[in-house]
């Protein structure tokens, strides 16, 4: 049998199209740990990556890579660290970040890994996706041109609201900020809604399920939650997640209700991150990564594409001190397609929801609503500003009738105007019946 010649060139080309080399594990060594902070040596990995830590006992522990410097890398760990000594071994896991996306999270409680938290065995049956999201080319995002039915009457009417338009809920503590948002929540006609529970008290997960949204608003609705005892990666990443999700359904065709309470504690959380890895403090001890989180995770949020549909989103944010000016409040409001301010003298005074119509705006409201519509808003702020600017005057007595026609105007048509402003947390407005109000009473 006659043979061919061997030909080192023709094999060498045959291996290389055929056969994958086999890629060794990478392996570093645990050099240091200080507070938040792990320094590994001997690995390279890109910042975003997940690496393993072993523990004692076989244990391992996930971390994220955070930041570098010459050999070194910066991890910081996904879930409480214990166990860990000098020289443990540290392996990456996976150079991206990704989370199984699908319509079978519809219902679920999950914490900021996706693992459902009522104990039931996790789906993996979706789609696998980077939970840093894909920006979205700003000219061929869809106008927003629809208005969005949020169910209160206030916002409906004096602050309407488009579908794909991110605001911002800004209040201090103890004003009726979770009331309102479970109103929004409730009865906003959106296809999907998503809740990120980020950093606020644990307590608060189940009592919002159970209480607020109920067996019948959650057929609807993923909630992530990650509470404020978690790392802030976790933290960070619970807000990935759910801006991941809210992502896919709008790729769906799906008009969806992000829902993030709150964007203040996402700083907070970030701001750990950062003076951990050695940032420099700013204002308030903010970081500057702080200030460049908070634009990128509102610009995830809006309208897409044109066969996508849309996220409108909704983001707390904590006033510490009612402060308004506070750093995180003032880069959000910037970024934001407006705010609800939320006043605690109203809530002093039993008025809710406490809306401060003085702080509050919606910049879309004059592209979406009628003329007719804007007038009687105008009119009803300006009766309402009017009466708030004048309220010490009138209440010691230095204001005399007649003086200004407007605000004699104003203190008749007070108890109609206050009337309108409350709504009872279980009534609901749709944005015909609150925009005909309006107009009938201050048109």
């Amino acid at each position: 049998m006659k043979t061919e010649p061997f030909d080192p060139k023709e094999y060498s080309s045959f291996v290389l199209k055929n056969i994958r080399p086999y890629a060794p594990r990478r392996m570093g060594v645990l050099s240091k740990i200080v507070g938040l902070t792990f320094e590994a040596k001997g690995l390279r990995a890109p910042v975003g990556s997940i690496c393993c830590v072993e523990a004692d006992c076989g244990r391992h522990i996930k971390t994220e890579v955070v930041g570098f410097e010459s050999n070194k890398l910066f991890l910081m760990p996904l879930s409480h660290a214990s166990g860990l000594r000098a020289g443990a071994k540290v392996f990456v896991s996976s150079e991206t970040d990704t989370a199984i996306v699908g319509s079978h999270l519809m219902g679920q409680v999950v914490d900021a890994t996706g693992e459902p938290l009522d104990g039931s065995k996790p789906k993996k049956n979706g789609e696998k996706r980077p939970i840093s999201g894909v920006a979205i080319n700003p000219m061929k995002r869809k106008p927003i041109d629809t208005k969005l039915d949020v169910g209160v009457k206030a916002i409906n009417s004096l602050l309407t609201l488009g579908r794909g338009q991110r605001i911002g809920l800004v209040a201090g503590s103890g004003v009726g900020k979770s009331v309102l948002l479970g109103m929004l929540t409730k009865f906003t006609a959106a296809d999907v809604v998503v809740i990120g529970l980020i950093g606020e008290r644990g307590r608060e997960v189940k009592e919002f399920i159970e209480t607020t949204l109920g067996k019948e608003g959650l057929r609807k609705t993923i909630v992530v939650a990650a509470p404020a005892d978690e790392s802030p990666l976790l933290r960070i990443r619970g807000t990935q997640l759910a801006h991941t999700y809210a992502e896919f359904f709008r790729e769906q065709g799906q008009d969806v209700l992000l829902v993030l309470d709150s964007l203040s504690r996402v700083a907070h959380a970030q701001r750990e991150i950062g003076l951990a890895i050695g940032e420099p403090p700013t204002t308030k001890g903010y970081p500057p990564s702080v200030f460049s989180l908070i634009p990128k995770l509102i610009e995830r949020a809006g309208t897409g594409a044109a066969s996508e549909g849309s996220i409108t989103a909704i983001y707390t944010l904590l006033a510490e001190g009612d402060d308004l000016n506070d750093p995180v409040v003032d880069i959000a409001r910037a970024s934001l397609d407006g705010q609800v301010v939320l006043s605690r003298s109203l809530a002093d005074a039993a008025h809710y929801p406490a809306i401060d119509l003085m702080g509050s705006i919606s910049r879309l409201m004059p592209l979406i609503s009628s003329k007719e519509e804007i007038t009687a808003a105008n009119n009803f702020r300006r009766l309402w500003t009017l009466y708030k600017q004048s309220e010490d005057l009138i209440n010691v007595g230095a204001y005399e009738a007649g003086s200004n026609s407007d605000l004699d105007k104003a203190i008749q048509l007070l108890p109609q105007l206050e009337n309108f402003l409350r709504q009872d947390m279980d009534e609901r407005f749709d944005q015909d019946a609150s925009s005909s109000l309006l107009r009938d009473s201050f048109g």
